[in-house]
């Protein structure tokens, strides 16, 4: 990646692993803009990023918005360019999870708009800045994208996706690098809507120091697990 100064992109970085991703690269020294759907936090999270010194754009919105996609373009813009997408942002669909024969369809059809086409309609926008400088995408997928989990198979169809675009895309766009990645179970209000048991789960940010790695040490195009990562150290 090129320039003094690299910005970064992580939309749903209010809270969980979003947050701790910022944070690493806030201390590394990036220029970020973030986002999230709720105001409040995500304002509190930036004030928390500011404080340590970094240099933040906080953009409220919903991914699936084109009016949304179009201000955090502008905040690029703003920035200078990119040099990494951080496509965090997620929603389960409907709670408390459903098995398919009843999955209500206007919450699955929700569920790929934001998990699956808003990432790939950032990586779009994005594309002509991130081939220029050299830059990276980093797609957050789940370990319900390729096992058989019973009542997640709504939502792990919609990572499913964002992990086969992200596997055309790296063959696609050699200039950059794209990784896809399975940050595993973590402590966070997702997993809880979802039902599971979230306080037995490793905190959000053991996941972040092991994807951390993908961007520091710039590792090659392809599915990574935050355990594999982390193990490898």
């Amino acid at each position: 990646m090129t320039g003094t100064v690299k910005t970064a992109l992580v939309t749903g970085a209010s809270r969980g692993l979003g947050k701790a991703l910022a944070r690493l690269l806030a201390q590394d020294g990036w220029r970020l803009v973030i986002d999230a759907r709720g105001a409040p936090a995500l304002e509190e999270a930036a004030r928390e990023l500011e404080a340590a010194g970094a240099d933040v754009t906080a953009a409220a919105g919903d991914v699936a918005d084109t009016a949304h996609r179009a201000a955090l373009a502008a905040a690029v813009r703003d920035a200078g360019g990119l040099d990494l997408l951080v496509n965090n942002a997620s929603v389960l669909g409907a709670t408390p999870m459903p098995r398919l024969a009843g999955h209500p369809l206007p919450d699955l059809e929700r569920a790929f708009q934001v998990n699956t086409l808003a990432p790939l309609a950032l990586i779009q926008a994005f594309l002509p800045a991130l081939r220029e400088r050299g830059g990276a995408v980093l797609n957050i997928t789940s370990d319900a994208a390729v096992e058989d989990y019973e009542t997640w198979g709504g939502y792990g169809a919609t990572k499913a996706a964002l992990e086969q675009l992200s596997h055309v895309l790296a063959a696609e766009e050699p200039a950059i690098a794209v990784w896809w990645a399975d940050p595993g179970e973590m402590r966070t209000a997702m997993l809880r809507e979802a039902g599971e048991d979230a306080d037995a789960a490793p905190p959000p940010e053991e996941a972040a120091a092991a994807l951390h790695r993908l961007i520091t040490d710039r590792l090659p195009s392809g599915r990574y697990r935050a355990a594999d990562l982390a193990a490898a150290r």
